[in-house]
């Protein structure tokens, strides 16, 4: 599902009473949130749905595929996501 799939699936759920530009706008508003504060390495917590958290990935040694050659990689911040129980419980039903 695109985002456009999305805004579609969400805006007949809510029987059309929002119009898809309004939709559009609250999911872009939303991404740039959870961004800005991941960014600042908080968390974000859903009950039911799931958090949103970053976690450090530590710096490593690994190997170019094409020569074999080993190669440092730095540490790096990730994105997470892990889900709440309802969702593993809906997926999972």
């Amino acid at each position: 599902m695109n985002r456009t799939e999305l805004i579609d699936a969400i805006a007949k759920k809510m029987d059309n009473s929002v119009t898809k530009k309004d939709l559009e706008a609250t999911l872009k508003s939303f991404v740039e949130v959870v961004t800005e504060e991941l960014a600042k390495k908080e968390k974000i917590q859903l009950v039911g749905f799931g958090t949103f958290e970053t976690s450090v990935r530590p710096a490593r040694e690994g190997r170019n595929p094409r020569t074999g050659e080993t190669m440092k990689i730095a540490e790096s911040v990730v994105p997470k996501f892990k889900p709440g129980k309802a969702l593993k419980d809906a997926v999972n039903k």
